[in-house]
Order: C-alpha cells, then sequence, then structure tokens
C-alpha cells in the first residue's frame, strides 16, 4: 500500500514549507494556480459536507475570517466559487490582522471577489459588529496557515472566541484550524487540508473532521519514507475496474466468518451481508445452530453452517471440527462480532486461530490477549480504544510498536489508523455516522472478504476496507443526514460509495 496512487505522505509543517518552496519555487503563477485549485477544492468540499445538515441555502450568509497569508486567499477564492454556485449568497470578511501587509495574492483573490460580488460583500471592522450580524450558515476560518506560531496575537484571540461561540450551522478551517494547538483555536467542523496534510491535524482537537484536498503536489513524487500517510480513494481502483470474462466464484476468494450467539445475533449477520458486498467469491459462516435457519432464509447466498452450543446460546467447544472441516478451502477467516465472552467460546476461537493456516481478521470478542497472540498465521486486528487497551495492555506501547509487520492493527476512531511495520495509514472518512452499534461489525465482514480476494496483501485489503466503509458512512450522511441512518444503510450504501 505504498504506491504514490493509494496514499500520500502526512508531513510537518516545516516539511510542507520546504516541499511547497521546491514545488511552486517562488513563482507567481504557479503559486497563484496552487491557490485558485485549493480555493476551488474549498468551494467544492464545503458544498459537499454541507448535504449533511441539508445543503448550503441559496441565500448563506457567510462569515471569512482572514488573515495575511495564502490561506486567506484559498479561503476567498472558496468564497468566490461558492457565490458563483449560488449568487445569492451573502459574504462578510473580517480581515482579522488588518489588511495592511497582505500578500499579493491574497490582495488579488479580495479584489476579485469584491469585483464579482459587488454589494453581496462587505468588511467586517469589529467583533462588535461581528455580534449584531445574528445567524451564520458558514464560517470559513483563514487567518493562519502551517507558518503560524504561537502565541496567538490578542486581537485574534477576540475574533477566535467570537467565532466559536456564535450561532453557525458549519465551521469551516482552511489547511489548519488557527492556533491548533492553543486553548483559544478555532474549533472548525470540518477542517480541509489542501495539497498536503500537516502532522498537528492528526492531533489537533479543535480541528473537527478531517478532509485532505489532493491538488497534485505529489503527482511527480513522494516522500516514501514517511511513517505516517493518508490513505485516498483512489485506494479502491482496483474494484471500480472491469473483471476478465473468463472468471468464476473461486476467481474471488471464499471468506469463513465465525461468531453470533443468543445474546448478540445481529453482529454476525451485519458482518456476513457486508462480506458479501466485497466481492468476494464464497461466504461461509459459521453460527450456532438454533440461529442458522433463520440467518439462512434472510442471507441465502451466504452457507450458513449450524454448529452445537452452549447452554446459553454460544458456540460451543465441540464445534471445532465441524468449523475446520467446513472451512478448509477459505482463502482468509473473520471471527468475532456477536460471539459473546463464554468462557468455552473463547476457547474455541482461540484454537481455531492457533490452527489458522490462512490469514484471519479478529473483531470484537475475539479480540482478547490469548486469541491474538495464538497461533502464526497473518492477522488483522480491527479493535476501537478500549479493545486496544485490552489486548496491548495497560502499559502497552503505541500503536506504531505494537502493530508488527506480520499483525495490521486497524484502530478505529474518529481518524481510523491502519498500522503495520511501522507505518501509520490514517483514513478521514466516516465520521458521527459510525458512532452506532454494529458500524464495526460491517467493517469486520468487508475486511475479511477484500482479505479473502487478496490474502497476501492484508495491509491493502485492511486499507481498502476503511476507505471503502468512511465512504459509505460519508454517503449515507449526504443523502439522510447523520442522525436517521440505520447501521444496515452502511452495507447498501457500499455499491454507491465504490462506483462514487
Amino acid at each position: 500500500m505504498n504506491s504514490p496512487r493509494d496514499s500520500h505522505p502526512v508531513l510537518t509543517c516545516a516539511e510542507a514549507g520546504e516541499w511547497e518552496r521546491r514545488l511552486l519555487q517562488g513563482n507567481e503563477s504557479a503559486e497563484w494556480r496552487a491557490m485558485t485549485a485549493a480555493g476551488r477544492a474549498v468551494a467544492s468540499a464545503i458544498a459537499t459536507d454541507f448535504r449533511e445538515i441539508g445543503g448550503l441555502p441559496a441565500d448563506a450568509r457567510v462569515v471569512v475570517l482572514a488573515g495575511k497569508g495564502h490561506n486567506a486567499g484559498d479561503a476567498l477564492i472558496a468564497v468566490r466559487l461558492l457565490r458563483e454556485m449560488s449568487p445569492r449568497l451573502r459574504v462578510d470578511v473580517a480581515f482579522v490582522l488588518g489588511e495592511r501587509g497582505l500578500r499579493p495574492l491574497v490582495r488579488r483573490a479580495w479584489r476579485d471577489l469584491v469585483g464579482e460580488g459587488g454589494a453581496a460583500v462587505t468588511t467586517l471592522r469589529s467583533v462588535e459588529g461581528a455580534k449584531a450580524t445574528g445567524r451564520i450558515d458558514l464560517l470559513i476560518d483563514g487567518i493562519f496557515g502551517f507558518s503560524y506560531r504561537p502565541p496567538l496575537p490578542d486581537v485574534a484571540v477576540n475574533w477566535l472566541q467570537w467565532a466559536n461561540r456564535a450561532d453557525v450551522r458549519l465551521r469551516a478551517a482552511v489547511d489548519l484550524p488557527s492556533g491548533w494547538d492553543e486553548a483559544a483555536s478555532f474549533r472548525a467542523d470540518f477542517t480541509y487540508a489542501t495539497g498536503i496534510v500537516k502532522a498537528p491535524l492528526l492531533s489537533a482537537r479543535s480541528a473537527g473532521r478531517l478532509r485532505y484536498l489532493d491538488l497534485g503536489f505529489f503527482a511527480e513524487t513522494d516522500d516514501a519514507n514517511a511513517q505516517d500517510r493518508v490513505l485516498r480513494p483512489e485506494i479502491l481502483d482496483g474494484l471500480r475496474r472491469l473483471r476478465p470474462a473468463q472468471s468464476d466464484k473461486r476467481s474471488y476468494g471464499h471468506v469463513m466468518l465465525v461468531g453470533g450467539s443468543r445474546i448478540y445475533p445481529g453482529a454476525i449477520m451485519l458482518a456476513a451481508q457486508s462480506a458479501l458486498h466485497s466481492g468476494v467469491g464464497l461466504v461461509t459462516a459459521a453460527v450456532p445452530e438454533t440461529l442458522a435457519p433463520a440467518y439462512a432464509a434472510a442471507v441465502p447466498e451466504v452457507m450458513w453452517v449450524g454448529c452445537p452450543e452452549t447452554e446459553e446460546g454460544g458456540l460451543a467447544l465441540e464445534a471445532h471440527g465441524l468449523i475446520r472441516a467446513r472451512g478448509e478451502r477459505a482463502t482468509a477467516w473473520m471471527l468475532g462480532p456477536g460471539l459473546g465472552r463464554e468462557r468455552e467460546t473463547m476457547a474455541l476461537v482461540e484454537s481455531l486461530v492457533g490452527t489458522a493456516t490462512v490469514p484471519v481478521v479478529l473483531d470484537a470478542d475475539a479480540l482478547q490477549p490469548a486469541i491474538v497472540e495464538a497461533g502464526a498465521a497473518p492477522r488483522v486486528l480491527t479493535p476501537h480504544a478500549g479493545e486496544f487497551k485490552r489486548i496491548a495492555g495497560e502499559d502497552a506501547p503505541g500503536l506504531r510498536d505494537f502493530a508488527r509487520s506480520d499483525r495490521v492493527t486497524v484502530l478505529k476512531g474518529p481518524v481510523t489508523q491502519v498500522c503495520a511495520g511501522g507505518t501509520i495509514w490514517h483514513a478521514f472518512g466516516g465520521g458521527p455516522v459510525l458512532a452506532r452499534g454494529g458500524s464495526g461489525d460491517v467493517l469486520a465482514g468487508l475486511t475479511g472478504g477484500l482479505l479473502a480476494h487478496t490474502p497476501k496483501d492484508a495491509v491493502g485489503a485492511a486499507g481498502r476496507a476503511v476507505v471503502w466503509h468512511g465512504l459509505a458512512a460519508d454517503h449515507e450522511a449526504r443523502e439522510r443526514g447523520q442522525v436517521a441512518v440505520r447501521t444496515l444503510d452502511l452495507v447498501k450504501a457500499l455499491g454507491p460509495a465504490l462506483r462514487g
């Protein structure tokens, strides 16, 4: 997963500055093209993300907090382009650090905005004046970029305090939220990283949801040594191509799922359905015998294996031989969703993993220290923060040290991280739509299906699953909003997300 099309490096602010200097070479025309591209990308991304709350109103009120540097120019160009989409937009611009000393290209962007916007574009002269303006649909922060050095000047603090308290539907930061590591920093709903993802974004609590806007800065070359990288939608391009005409179900792998219990009957069903949507050729699922008939009626494409169960409704240890026999032709296994934590079930799963000869995905209740360490088969672990602490220990090393090259770890969170061999790939998709029960089961099934298709590329399978899962969540948020989404809707959105 190191090809330039799959991911791009995350750079420190100093490294990003040097990269841009080498790329643009101080050429004003090249800098203006880059600024215009950034503004266009920000405008498009804002319009898209606004769909999660019903879309940007045609007569929206927009406020821009502008500094003197190029990210202010990005913001001003973005607003001008938003006005082209919706000519009734009203724009107020506050030059937080004053208008004297604006960089030439920022001044050019301001002139273009005023020239095209006319009376619909005004200047805010003071925080007091801003307070009197009422509700704001969109507030864009373009005060400081990656060249910012603390502390925040008092005048910026005053504006940012107002911005963070104002009645605003969506707050957007260009590149980095101003004062990102300070208490008074701009609190963004979305931060749009233009051209290069800067390292502070990965830990900035005020950044909100992150978007990477690729401007082609890495089209010719890449920092291949970067240990932090951002995953790109292009990682899914292989799944978007025509499949060979002379292929059959055996061409695309066979995944064996193990999970389910009477206590948690739905989790393995969600995992099975997402595995089916992964494009894998065959799906077999071992579940407690009392659940199998209903599952087979609901999802007949899966080969359901009813297994002996415990008195409490979990998988019994005596199911080991049956599961091994039915899964012997699988190219990958996925274990965990809905298992429960009965001692007998845990012993069964540990034994299955310990004797596995193909890669395995471990999720949910299968994420126990003894199971994670069992056997020698390559594995993909998919914990959330609490599960990671359970398998790594209270005094465990960080993710980078825990995730060995043969043990890919997918740490789920607001920014999901895929780690192996010292490199962390960051995925920015998803957001609050994934903060609901069952979304992890969908990811686990998708990962298992993709791993079965490419069993020798566990890192790539995990990366594709995480990106695809996030795109499906983004699709649903834009179509239905963030609230009225069922987890099963994520499965149904996998097709549109891949085609989109």
